[in-house]
């Protein structure tokens, strides 16, 4: 459904909207906004695309001098709030960034994203579709409201009442996103205590990669209003899963049909040759391409063995140990799911990454290795390098150098934010490598 500026300005005066929030995310993924006052003549600014923010106070961006930028909202992500107070309600777009001279901003992750479809196009596909399952934890406020690490449940996998004590939170949580237009399919407790997951329908990428966003955003608010803190971070506690947001990709043709799919597969699983080289590049870019799929020091505390996260460079069907599965429906629910990412990334980029990694094997035919069914957590590691089976990155500071080693991964950020973003994950992980633990107080002091 295409939305009108029309239908915005109608829909302001009939909901009693009084703000208007300008969203726009960084290159670490954080959604920002500048907030305006929904007045007529603010109105007329915003539409005309003549909102403007300093973006010299954004993380990446640009320089002092460079600071005046433009946001161009995508009306189609119009968005009333269901939590409007007594002095009217809150309504939102998501923008594109653009710079003073009316270019579209190198250093803005959606508009990459964008970018990376314009190629798609070109290589013949007009659709990119992805699903994704992002994982949560809910973590009980102290009395100053700051978040603690104590759960409110001692729930698991499917758990329900009086197990899992968030159900609730959970409830308000899908009842809110319904109502701001998510078709939620699935809402259950996780394996690990206190976690939690949501899944949503799959939609073009462009507007799932919003739809996450804005569904991060959902769940943080509702559980504030139920004295509870949600929480994204790959793995917040020790010795427990931690939280993966596993991707389900699927590309289109211009007929509407699922080119991933293919009943003459003579390898028996259903898949074309397109979706055999699209995983053949996933697999060969996969080493490279974690650092932005996997973003934070933390997210390598969650890809370890022994926690279901996938630690191993392979893919099969329906064995879940691999790091790409090919989830059982055919038709047009045929589809690759990468299990390695987690909620910290930013989705904008690492979707862009990953549909310029399956291009590159599509257009350069990169045959995908032959899968493997038995469970890679009981092999030895004699066994796996028989196998070629490699392990992913273990830090990341491995991680960012591999990154800088892909020239196709390089290119799917481009320039601005490839630089960017590994100056900033070089200062994080030096950062983390000069910091004294209490892992290593607790093991070194008395010793030594």
């Amino acid at each position: 459904m295409t939305i009108t500026a029309a239908d915005i300005r109608r829909e302001v005066k009939e909901k009693n909207v009084t703000f208007l929030r300008l969203m726009f995310s960084d290159i670490a993924g954080t959604l920002k906004n500048v907030e305006i006052p929904a007045t007529d003549e603010q109105l007329d600014k915003v539409l005309s695309n003549k909102a403007m923010f300093d973006g010299s106070s954004i993380e990446g961006f640009v320089r002092i001098n460079e600071s005046d930028m433009y946001l161009h909202p995508d009306l189609d992500t119009w968005t009333v709030f269901p939590w409007g107070g007594e002095n009217g309600a809150v309504a939102g777009l998501i923008c594109d960034i653009y710079t003073a001279e009316g270019e579209p901003f190198a250093g803005d992750p959606r508009g990459n994203l964008k970018r990376a479809l314009r190629h798609m196009e070109k290589v013949g596909f007009k659709s990119f579709n992805l699903g994704p399952e992002p994982e949560f934890f809910l973590f009980k406020l102290d009395e100053k409201g700051e978040p603690t690490l104590e759960v409110n449940d001692r729930g698991g996998y499917f758990d329900l009442a009086p197990t899992d004590l968030a159900d609730n939170t959970r409830r308000e949580i899908v009842n809110v996103l319904t109502e701001m237009g998510f078709e939620v399919e699935a809402s259950h407790h996780e394996v690990a205590i206190g976690q939690h997951e949501i899944d949503f329908k799959y939609a073009d990428v462009l507007k799932a990669c919003d739809n996450i966003q804005i569904f991060k955003l959902v769940v943080k608010t509702i559980a504030r209003k139920h004295g509870l803190y949600a929480t994204f971070m790959a793995k917040p506690k020790f010795g427990i899963n931690g939280s993966g947001m596993h991707c389900n990709m699927s590309l289109f043709d211009y007929e509407g049909n699922n080119v991933f799919f293919d009943t003459e597969d003579p390898k028996g699983m259903q898949l074309s040759e397109t979706a055999y080289y699209f995983l053949g590049g996933l697999m060969k870019h996969a080493y490279n391409y974690t650092a932005i799929m996997n973003p934070t020091v933390n997210s390598y505390k969650r890809l370890v063995p022994g926690y279901e996260a996938p630690v191993y460079i392979a893919w099969a069907g329906r064995n879940r140990s691999p790091l790409i599965r090919v989830p059982a429906s055919r038709g047009m629910g045929t589809r690759l799911e990468l299990r390695s990412v987690d909620p910290t990334a930013n989705p904008y980029l690492a979707l862009a990454v990953l549909l310029e990694a399956g291009l590159d094997g599509i257009e350069n035919k990169i045959e995908a290795p032959a899968p493997v069914e038995s469970n890679i957590y009981i092999m030895t590691q004699e066994e796996r390098k028989e196998a070629g089976i490699r392990d992913l990155p273990s830090t990341l500071h491995n991680a960012i150098k591999a990154l800088q080693e892909d020239e196709v991964v390089k290119a799917a950020l481009g320039n601005h934010i490839f630089t960017n973003f590994v100056e900033a994950k070089k200062i994080e992980w030096s950062s983390y490598a000069a910091f004294v633990s209490q892992w290593e107080i607790d093991n070194y002091l008395d010793l030594y």
